[in-house]
């Protein structure tokens, strides 16, 4: 029976034998739970009802596309993350799935340490993305606000601090709390306590959302595409553990 603690995992592919092989390898990793298995649109929804954490959703379907029932699966199951697990590299889908709300993408071609690695980020509050696709949503962002800053955000961002200014560049540049608190020379402890203040002061619930707001802002660079592209680019705690 799983515990609390464990992590609930659905899975949605419409390759059978690749789930059950998916499902053993889910068995021998502590704290991750398979609660049900989907191999189309309608198992899925049905599975969602399961309420998971995480759904680990194969785009490529026998006779339809995963990214056709994605919203559904959210609407359902509101508090899981998705997470693209997939044999297709095309960047497009996967930026269409992100931009339906997906927040992690894992190619089959990756080893399964990687795969339980973005499981267990997402489930955290954190994203599984590359840069490239980082860009292209926060790009489109951009192009929604029309790069505007409206006077209340003005206020916001006037009350950060110096210390919280320099903690947001940090974050945009994609680093973790160990790397700011080395770089302030400040301790982890202190850098979640500006967190915590940031997210505050700008209304904004995780560092996914901060790292879109910094980039809409102006408070942080957008990241040059370069060769770290192919690299996962993890964007840490939730407000709850900043």
């Amino acid at each position: 029976m799983p515990s609390t603690a464990d992590i609930r995992i659905l899975l949605i592919d419409s390759q059978r034998l690749f789930l059950t092989g998916l499902s053993a390898l889910m068995a021998s990793e502590p704290g991750l739970v398979v609660i049900g298995q989907a191999n189309n649109r309608i198992e899925a929804l049905d599975g969602a009802r399961l309420m998971p954490d995480v759904i680990l959703l194969e785009l490529i379907l026998e006779n339809e596309s995963g990214l056709d029932f994605l919203p559904d699966l959210l609407r359902i199951a509101t508090e899981a993350r998705i997470v693209v697990l997939t044999a297709t590299l095309d960047f497009n889908l996967h930026l269409r799935a992100v931009r339906l709300g997906a927040v992690g993408v894992v190619p089959k071609t990756e080893p399964s340490s990687t795969l339980f690695k973005a499981i267990r980020k997402v489930h955290s509050g954190e994203v599984w993305l590359n840069r490239s696709i980082m860009a292209a949503v926060i790009s489109d962002l951009f192009r929604e606000s029309g790069l505007e800053k409206p006077h209340p955000e003005a206020a916001k961002i006037a009350s950060l601090t110096e210390r919280e200014l320099e903690v947001i560049t940090l974050i945009g540049e994609g680093r973790k709390n160990k790397q700011i608190a080395a770089r302030l020379f400040i301790s982890e402890a202190t850098v979640r306590h500006h967190l915590t203040s940031i997210f505050e002061k700008l209304g904004v619930s995780d560092r996914l959302e901060l790292i879109i707001y910094a980039y809409q802002h102006g408070l942080a660079t957008l990241p040059n595409q370069s060769a770290t592209d192919k690299k996962s680019i993890e964007l840490g705690e939730t407000s709850h553990d900043a």
